[in-house]
């Protein structure tokens, strides 16, 4: 695992050239504190912070094909790269290394762009060819690794994180009002959009070629939909059988690594089976972590004990403490480079920092379990409502929807009512495409009404659930409530939240590289194309998965009811213990100097949270999303940001010039 940058189109003497690129490595250090390298050419530059975890030895980065007309820098894993490293050497290919990161490049020489189809793994990449002065960038199917890119004058500059891209010369980041109106409402911006004007990301399963007619992106791949007459899977049997399989050689492939390999135990039941599966495959003593909280209304340490027993681990875990949510934040923000509204990634930062100070530098983990086996309530809640759509006026039909929110004391003891009037929104608008999550975005739209005058000026006139719509045309017509749902998820919460904020980013703050199993292609695709009521069976979630491992996890994991992972919010930032960035980021004058969020509106969502009286989980979110953003702009626009101490200056291990190579 790694961090890249570089840039194209960029001239001038190598020493102001490489210094730019050092300066843009140094502040990615986190993604690879192993070793570093930078390749410079005329007109382009790639540069790699290396974290050894495949060919310790002789994978630094840059590296090239045989002849020297590629060079590659890589961020990520490829899983199958042994099976594709035998093809190559049978079609002629020579190597220098036992690296992944050599492989690539050599695929790249025999296939060109389709050779992206031959991969399995998570990655973002940036190959150079030297003789057609031309840049290819693309990144995995599903977005597990980061890859942005901006256009600073006539350069192309590219990044593992937009950190890297402030420092190229002349680059000014500023607030996008358009993307802050989507993240108050989606939880994240539409790709290509960041939070940045002028700064995109390279959308997941795509890639991007650069040269001096310009810049071209193309999808190679994409999630895989079925009909309902389409589905390859209906009986229970059939797709068992098929996802054990197909699972097992995920997690087979995530084990290869030359370092030790461990995973993330949290007491639920995706990373329960992925334990489960690794003890099946490698009997040796696994080492698991898990994340315990204070406040017990958030923590599950009982049931991380039970699994831990019955697995036999060698087990660590840590516990988060409110003020630790509060005085980690900054940093988490720092990391995450996007507005949050939840503060469910700091304990994952924390969990992180546990493992690498237990010399770890590889977990596995459960993400994509939930998204592509009806997990999320959200699923549930989708198919209530398409229920209740029916009988608009039935009292009993909305009163299932208090079996899906047991942990939120506003919806133990509430009526068909009130139910009625919070879950009612559109209830019949069942044919809309985006129908699960129209509710959701609506509730959290409501954000946006803390924005400063200026702010709600610019983007009075513009919707992003209208532009979302308008994107997707007719997409998702005539599928069922279930796939429609899931390709919202994967496609726009996944990537763009989920890993990113908790996945990625909070591994890569500590040098620790998260692998998916879940997120193998070949599970989703094998999982898009089973029948609904294989995941979601009435409203038992993973429904194939539990059947599956019945026998094979404790009965109460097994069985135990669907929990939200979440993190307290008020009891954090609304505190005597609060560090003092939160108050001076949450202050009249800092709110006024930024000109985000009208400070009066700001100061009366604060007196609400000081009163005692019940506070919404909009309410938590809104106060998140204000101190997030505030701090976004202090480290980004305002750059005033603090270095972590440990970061001494960049020394390179490798350092490739190469003169410019004219071809007739």
């Amino acid at each position: 695992m790694c961090g890249i940058a570089g840039f194209y189109n960029y001239y001038g003497e190598n020493q102001s050239r490489g210094d730019t690129l050092k300066r843009m490595l140094q502040s990615i250090r986190h993604r690879g504190p192993d070793e570093s390298g930078i390749y410079l050419s005329d007109s382009a530059g790639l540069g790699s912070v290396r974290l050894s975890i495949i060919d310790l030895n002789t994978g630094t980065m840059p590296l090239s094909n045989q002849d020297g007309s590629y060079w590659i820098v890589f961020n990520g894993e490829i899983f199958n790269y042994i099976e594709l490293r035998k093809d190559l050497v049978k079609r002629g290919h020579v190597f220098q290394t036992h690296s992944d990161t050599e492989v690539i490049v050599h695929l790249y020489e025999e296939y060109g762009p389709d050779f992206l189809n031959k991969l399995n793994g998570q990655f973002a990449i940036a190959i150079w060819d030297k003789k057609k002065e031309e840049l290819f960038l693309a990144r995995d199917r599903v977005g597990i690794r980061p890859l942005f890119y901006a256009e600073i004058g006539n350069s192309l500059v590219f990044g593992s994180e937009i950190k890297a891209i402030m420092e190229f010369p002349r680059a000014d980041l500023r607030l996008s009002p358009q993307a802050l109106a989507q993240y108050y409402t989606f939880w994240t911006s539409l790709s290509p959009l960041t939070v940045f004007e002028g700064v995109f990301e390279l959308p997941p399963g795509s890639y991007m070629i650069c040269n001096e007619k310009g810049r071209t992106i193309q999808k190679f791949w994409e999630l895989p939909l079925y009909y309902p007459e389409e589905y390859r899977y209906k009986n229970l049997g059939e797709a068992a059988e098929a996802f054990e399989s197909t699972f097992e050689d995920a997690v087979k492939l995530r084990l290869r690594a030359d370092v030790p390999v461990a995973a993330y135990l949290s007491g639920g039941i995706d990373s329960s089976v992925t334990t489960s599966f690794i003890k099946k495959i490698d009997h040796g003593n696994l080492q698991t972590f898990s994340i315990g909280f204070s406040d017990k209304d958030f923590d599950e340490s009982s049931y991380q004990n039970i699994a831990v027993s019955y697995f036999n681990t060698r087990h660590s875990a840590v516990q988060c403490k409110n003020e630790d949510i509060a005085t980690y934040f900054d940093e988490v923000v720092w990391h995450s480079e996007a507005p949050l509204l939840r503060t469910a990634p700091t304990p994952m930062h924390l969990l992180a920092r546990h493992v690498r100070k237990n010399n770890i530098k590889v977990v596995i983990t459960g993400e994509g379990a939930d998204e592509l086996l009806g997990g999320y309530n959200i699923f549930k809640e989708a198919k209530i409502r398409h229920f209740w759509a029916k009988d608009p006026e039935s009292r009993y039909r909305p009163l299932l929807l208090k079996k899906l929110y047991p942990y939120l004391p506003q919806m133990r003891n509430a009526n068909s009512n009130v139910l009625k009037m919070f879950f009612g929104y559109r209830l019949s608008d069942s044919k809309h495409p985006l129908y699960s999550h129209l509710l959701r975005w609506n509730n959290c739209s409501r954000i946006r009404n803390y924005l400063s005058e200026d702010l709600k000026n610019q983007t009075r006139e513009y919707s992003p659930l209208t532009e979302l719509t308008g994107k997707l045309g007719d997409k998702l017509d005539d599928y069922d409530y279930l796939t429609k749902a899931q390709w919202i998820e994967l496609n726009l919460f996944m990537s763009g939240y989920l890993l990113s904020s908790q996945g990625d980013r909070m591994g890569m703050a500590n040098s620790i590289e998260g692998r998916y199993p879940f997120l193998d292609h070949k599970v989703i695709e094998l999982c898009m194309s089973m029948h609904p009521d294989l995941k979601l069976n009435g409203l038992n979630e993973k429904y194939l998965l539990k059947k599956l491992m019945k026998g094979r996890l404790p009965d109460e994991i097994l069985n135990r009811s669907k929990q939200a992972y979440r993190a307290p919010i008020k009891s954090v930032f609304v505190s005597e213990k609060a560090p003092e960035f939160i108050l001076d980021m949450l202050g009249s004058n800092q709110l006024s100097d930024k000109g985000i969020f009208n400070p009066d509106h700001v100061a009366q969502l604060q007196k609400k949270m000081h009163s005692g009286n019940r506070i919404s989980e909009i309410d938590n979110m809104a106060l998140t999303s204000v101190l997030s953003t505030q701090l976004i702009h202090e480290f980004f626009v305002k750059r005033n940001y603090r270095r972590p101490s440990s970061y001494e200056p960049l020394v390179l291990d490798k350092v490739i010039m190469d003169p410019k190579v004219i071809t007739t």
